[in-house]
């Protein structure tokens, strides 16, 4: 039986909230091994000069401790 983690993290890009998680999703698999799935909490952004200059997606990555 296998047992599951979560970790909370935020991934940021420039030109989208799917690619924020997208990075924060690489990001984390640099480290985590056996990432089974992500849950995309809530989407941010930062705004400048009222312009979005950088999406943000919050997210709960869940993965398998070995």
């Amino acid at each position: 039986m296998a047992t599951t983690k979560i970790i909370e993290l935020i991934g940021a890009s420039p030109n989208s909230w799917e690619d924020a998680a997208q990075n924060g999703l690489v990001k984390a698999g640099e480290t985590v091994k056996e990432i089974k799935s992500v849950d995309c909490v809530a989407f941010t952004a930062k705004v400048e000069n009222n312009k979005i200059v950088e999406y943000r997606t919050n997210m709960k990555v869940a993965f398998v401790v070995e």
